[in-house]
């Protein structure tokens, strides 16, 4: 039987390009866990993704059943709606984050991914966690960069 994980998701970036942080809210069971980093610069886009990666790749074990649940249309959608498989055939070409789309279908095809919507900052308590976190780190001294932030 795969390990049934619910994940709660989500980035915070203030000036998009600008300081920025992810919130991610890991729960199986009776186990919980919070992860959270901020980047000196960086956008909201790459903080929800990223929020998802650090998720998946925190999990021990490969195959679990693994729910997400976030606020962004950019990662839900492209995932949902399978936009970054075409992006990844061609490539990602002349698409945006294209170093976290790889790194995100690595771990992905790893397990058994559903993602559901939520409504930003409608008390719903996981993401409101996960939001709380998002924020916090993004406002931490001494930021490191975010190496991957390609400014165009």
């Amino acid at each position: 039987m795969s390990t049934k994980i619910t994940m709660y998701t989500d980035g915070a970036c203030s000036g998009n390009p600008g300081p920025g942080g992810y919130g991610t809210v890991l729960i199986s069971g009776k186990h919980r866990k919070d992860l959270a980093e901020g980047y000196r610069l960086t956008t909201n886009n790459r903080m929800e993704l990223l929020a998802v990666i650090i998720g998946l790749e925190a999990l021990k074990e490969e195959a679990c059943e693994v729910t997400i649940y976030s606020d962004s249309k950019y990662v839900v959608d492209a995932v949902e709606k399978k936009w970054v498989l075409g992006w990844e055939k061609k490539r990602f070409k002349d698409k945006k984050n294209p170093d976290l789309w790889i790194r995100f279908l690595k771990i992905y095809r790893k397990h058994n991914v559903k993602f559901i919507w939520v409504k930003g900052h409608a008390n719903i308590p996981g993401n409101e966690r996960a939001d709380e976190l998002a924020v916090i780190a993004s406002k931490r001294p001494n930021l490191p960069d975010d190496v991957g932030y390609n400014p165009e």
